[in-house]
């Protein structure tokens, strides 16, 4: 009974009474929504009301993931918000589609329609399967909203079952949490990444949507493998069939710089040196750290930390840049000496192969002063240190 309540529920929300409703709550704090839902309930059904403001709240939430033009405009669950594609990622992936000649796609485990929504903009044709039917309903009502149902076709249905050879490609993004949270085991997904790989074969072109943590070992050898971070923080990676088989990448977004492995040994460990380089998640995960190393003429300070050293600066996207001018043994006293003889009240603290926690030592520390400063809690040949410095001048 409760997913019979949940979509009569949400079928209310796109009667005009429920649209009325939505639009007065675009901008709502949820900091009165008590307030604001009993003067609401004086007008409007008391299930309704509630509805609409879980939606609103969704909404929100899916700013950040949507952007405010097509956040306030779509329907979501709440499932749906956390594993949606962010658009950015979409509109990359559906673009890679595009320029393979596709023209039409199965999307399989579609969830509210975030990838379909950027296929369909692509100009692609798009079959969005999703089994549970509260989540389709979303789906079709979000092609529906933002002008798109002519190319989005949405159906309800277990995707294994769905036959998929009518179409120019696969997507399948298969759900990775479970009723105990995250899933770590791919077989454990749902449908299992076994099942993926078989749909994704049958198909000219395929795409599958894995966590970003996946052994490189259990790849298959006809599949690219991807990296994907946006802005920063690594998103997803993705095994691509039909395209070149072997080949690994880390593509940054929104900049769309893509960094393909050429299969380099492991860089040297080096002294530390002038310039300290970070480099992406997406490079880390992808095992790209060799290939970023040899353009940056740089080596690593350990064998175990993807940190470049370097003594000369050189520009990429792929990793971030520090200008070293400390190198320390691990030493509470005097980091803490060091930053008061410099004023240093703005403290960044990064920390790659150390045990110590970042808030705990910036709360020990209690940085004060007008200066600025980052420190690098890591390892160099082993050993703790404490690297000091400061991002390159852009």
């Amino acid at each position: 009974m409760g997913r019979v309540t949940d979509l009569a529920a949400f079928s209310a929300l796109l009667t005009d009474e429920g649209q009325t409703l939505l639009a007065a709550l675009r901008d709502y704090s949820p900091a009165q929504e008590l307030a604001v839902a009993s003067r609401l309930r004086r007008e409007h059904p008391a299930e309704l009301v509630t509805a609409a403001l879980g939606q609103a709240r969704l909404r929100q939430r899916a700013v950040a993931k949507f952007g405010e033009q097509d956040a306030h405009r779509m329907y979501f669950t709440p499932g749906g918000v956390e594993q949606s594609t962010r658009r950015t990622v979409a509109e990359h992936r559906a673009a890679v589609f595009a320029r393979l000649g596709v023209r039409s796609v199965a999307d399989l485990c579609s969830g509210v329609g975030g990838d379909a929504i950027a296929l369909a903009r692509a100009g692609i044709r798009v079959l969005a399967v999703d089994r549970d039917p509260l989540t389709a309903e979303a789906a079709r009502a979000n092609a529906a909203a933002l002008g798109l149902a002519d190319l989005i076709e949405v159906r309800c249905a277990d995707v294994t079952g769905v036959d998929t050879s009518g179409y120019d490609a696969v997507f399948v993004d298969p759900a990775r949490r479970g009723g105990r949270g995250r899933i770590f085991d791919p077989e454990a997904y749902s449908p299992p990444l076994s099942w993926a790989v078989d749909a994704a074969r049958r198909a000219p072109h395929a795409a599958l949507k894995i966590a970003p943590g996946i052994p490189h070992e259990t790849v298959p050898p006809e599949a690219a493998a991807e990296w994907v971070s946006d802005g920063g923080d690594v998103k997803e990676a993705v095994l691509w069939f039909g395209t070149r088989p072997g080949t690994v990448t880390a593509t940054l977004l929104p900049g769309g710089h893509a960094l393909t492995g050429r299969g380099l040994p492991d860089p040297e460990v080096r002294p530390v040196g002038r310039w300290l380089y970070e480099p992406d998640g997406a490079v880390i995960r992808a095992h790209l750290v060799a290939e970023v190393a040899e353009d940056l003429g740089g080596g690593l300070i350990d064998g175990t930390i993807a940190y470049i050293t370097a003594d000369e600066l050189r520009p990429t996207p792929y990793a971030t840049a520090h200008e070293i001018t400390d190198v320390l043994p691990f030493n509470l006293k005097k980091l803490k000496a060091l930053l008061r003889e410099r004023e240093v009240g703005t403290l960044t603290v990064k920390k790659r192969g150390s045990a110590v926690e970042p808030e705990e030592l910036r709360r020990k520390l209690k940085p004060k002063g007008p200066h600025a400063a980052t420190v690098f809690l890591t390892r160099v040949a082993g050993a703790p240190v404490m690297l000091l410095g400061r991002p390159a001048a852009a």
